[in-house]
């Protein structure tokens, strides 16, 4: 029962994070105070006994995430790129994602690596079926070498295991490999600079869907200056991967109410990977 129990809070926190309306949770001893009288807080209790039980009677079922999940919605872009001669030139022979990795660790190619501690090359499954871009490490990545470990990694997380998706199933990587200063936007010559790496990664793992977190990864990606808002909405097509564009985790930080929309989004990508 206890078990139980957690199971539920823990999917009714997921949905709240991501932009769910609020729900009370039952306190021990909660039926008493509402017998207590303070109705206001006897109906919302209520309410959230209410939701507990519904939650309850789906516990164990499959794609919680695909209620009320928009359609598929149409298409996009469409990016072809000249893979072959793309990576060769800039990568040699390199065959795995640990071999990119060493490459990356030693890469010289832009005045990023000056202010490097470590580099972030990407990490995850290698056979991901879903792959995840973002814009470029932060302080915390930095500092680590692994990639959306900080506070927006930790709401990634969340947002990821709600569409039945963990981390560990996917691959997360970035536009650039080090730390742009003071987490400015990349420039346009440190961004070709390290497409190179992030094209080679995506032909090793050979995702089924691609998600682009943020406008400068969607930039990166299709190669054109958009806003997020006319790039949202879409499924764009990236040598014929389909390809989905969202808000990055950070700014759901600053701003909660792009949270729903972006949950939109997984789960548009979510159902992709079921197609």
């Amino acid at each position: 029962m206890a078990e139980r129990d957690g199971l539920r809070r823990r999917y009714l926190a997921q949905q709240v994070e991501l932009g769910g309306p609020e729900v009370v949770l039952p306190a021990a001893g909660a039926q008493a105070a509402g017998a207590a009288g303070a109705p206001m807080q006897a109906a919302r209790l209520a309410a959230g006994v209410a939701r507990l039980d519904i939650v309850a009677t789906r516990a164990g079922a499959a794609a919680k995430w695909s209620e009320n999940a928009p359609p598929i919605p149409g298409p996009g872009l469409t990016v072809v790129t000249d893979l072959p001669a793309l990576v060769s030139d800039a990568l040699g022979d390199s065959a795995s994602l640990a071999a990119v990795a060493e490459l990356v660790a030693s890469c010289r190619k832009c005045a990023l690596c000056d202010g490097r501690s470590r580099t972030v090359p990407g990490e995850g499954n290698p056979e991901a079926r879903l792959m995840l871009v973002g814009e470029g490490p932060g302080a915390t990545e930095d500092a680590t070498g692994r990639p959306f470990v900080g506070q927006a990694g930790q709401l990634l997380d969340k947002i990821l295991e709600a569409i039945e998706s963990p981390r560990p199933s996917t691959f997360i990587a970035n536009i650039v490999k080090c730390r742009p200063p003071q987490n400015r936007k990349p420039l346009p010559d440190e961004m070709a600079a390290c497409l190179p790496y992030l094209h080679r990664q995506i032909a090793l793992v050979r995702p089924k869907v691609l998600i682009a977190l943020g406008s400068t990864a969607a930039e990166g990606m299709l190669g054109v200056r958009k806003s997020l808002g006319e790039l949202r909405g879409k499924v764009h097509r990236w040598n014929g991967i389909p390809l989905v564009v969202t808000y990055h985790p950070a700014a759901l930080l600053r701003n909660p109410n792009w949270k729903k929309p972006t949950w939109d989004d997984v789960r548009i990508a979510r159902q992709l990977l079921d197609g």
